[in-house]
């Protein structure tokens, strides 16, 4: 019988877990969802989750942008793998994810708040610094709309 991976304690697990970002850019402007559950409850960040067992890196990434935000999405290029690890106050790993963001581009749909998220934006580039971004987090954004821009040059010459 398959565990139900949702709804499990990610706190304290005794191995890294795999998610997904993605970086929904449309012209000057970023997908934000705000996170409605630990970790980082509360603060700006880009939609994302676990990858399922048996699912894709690029079918994890369509379906939490769309869980996430309720945009269909095309992802189209790797922007980062990085690890976030979070100790607690006595010094032990509380939680430890290894995430692939990827860049996309919104097919259809229209941006509000789902599953765990309490809200969505779409935040102007130059603009970030009025959300609660972590550093890390702000750094992937910012890989991911030169990535973005340079493919739109490209594509206008």
């Amino acid at each position: 019988m398959e565990k139900d991976l949702i709804n499990f304690d990610r706190e304290y697990f005794n191995t890294p877990l795999f998610g997904v970002g993605a970086l929904i850019v449309s012209g000057s402007e970023i997908a934000l969802i705000r996170r409605a559950k630990e970790p980082s409850k509360g603060q700006w960040s880009i939609p994302g989750g676990l990858v399922n067992l048996g699912e894709s890196l690029l079918d994890a990434v369509i379906r939490e942008a769309y869980e996430e935000t309720g945009l269909i999405v095309q992802p189209y290029c790797l922007v980062e793998i990085l690890e976030r690890i979070i100790h607690d106050d006595a010094g032990s790993v509380k939680y430890h994810y290894i995430l692939a963001d990827y860049l996309c581009e919104a097919k259809g749909g229209i941006l509000n708040a789902g599953s765990d998220a309490s809200e969505a934006c779409w935040a102007p580039c130059d603009k970030l610094e009025l959300f609660d971004l972590s550093d890390f987090t702000f750094e992937v954004i910012s890989k991911g709309f030169n990535i973005h821009f340079e493919k739109s040059i490209a594509q206008s010459r």
